[in-house]
């Protein structure tokens, strides 16, 4: 009996709590609204402008980062590439791999999707026996590695399939959820 009486009192605090909840947003929602309404022409147009503004510096954005190699998976030859190529990125992920290791040619595939979905970063993979001091300067020991790197620094790693459930059979969703962990692409 004081079971359902604590129950019953428990529905009635929680539905009390969803319609305040409810009213609120319903109440930001008619202000938002009334202010749409009550706008002039002149608003109106400033609006569009502004908006119009922010989708040319994207596009600007866009073509900036494909005329600096991103949107596409791409192999870099030596150490002194990669060096060049981190320079000139904000945002970028190398595969440290071997021809030999099976599982790198599954990463290939997942960071062959994610780079041309992600324009922002830019993706690239190194084999390892091209860049033996690259390779002990990042302290890189497990095949395959990411080097996440950001604004010219190591930010962070994914070494192996540890952080992507262990398994051969993990979705490239999983790799892109990992790199958004590390702020490495936009994750949505």
């Amino acid at each position: 009996m004081e079971a359902d009486a604590s129950v019953d009192m428990f529905s009635k605090v929680l539905e009390n709590q969803l319609l305040q909840t409810t009213k609120l947003v319903e109440e930001h929602l008619d202000s938002e609204i009334q202010k749409l309404d009550q706008m002039d022409e002149d608003e109106l147009e400033r609006l569009k402008e502004k908006r119009l503004e922010a989708l040319r510096k994207a596009q600007q954005q866009k073509q900036e980062w494909l005329s600096k190699g991103h949107g596409e998976y791409r192999e870099i030859p030596s150490e002194r590439d990669f060096f060049q190529e981190v320079k000139e990125s904000k945002k970028v992920v190398c595969h440290f791999y071997r021809d030999s290791a099976f599982r790198c040619k599954i990463l290939d595939r997942h960071l062959a999707i994610l780079s041309k979905k992600h324009l922002e970063t830019k993706f690239l993979k190194l084999n390892v026996e091209k860049a033996p001091f690259l390779c002990e300067r990042l302290r890189i020991k497990v095949i395959p590695t990411l080097a996440l790197v950001k604004d010219g620094k190591t930010q962070d790693y994914v070494v192996g399939f540890t952080d992507l459930g262990n398994t051969d059979d993990f979705t490239t969703e999983s790799l892109e959820w990992r790199l958004g962990c590390s702020d490495i692409l936009n994750y949505r």
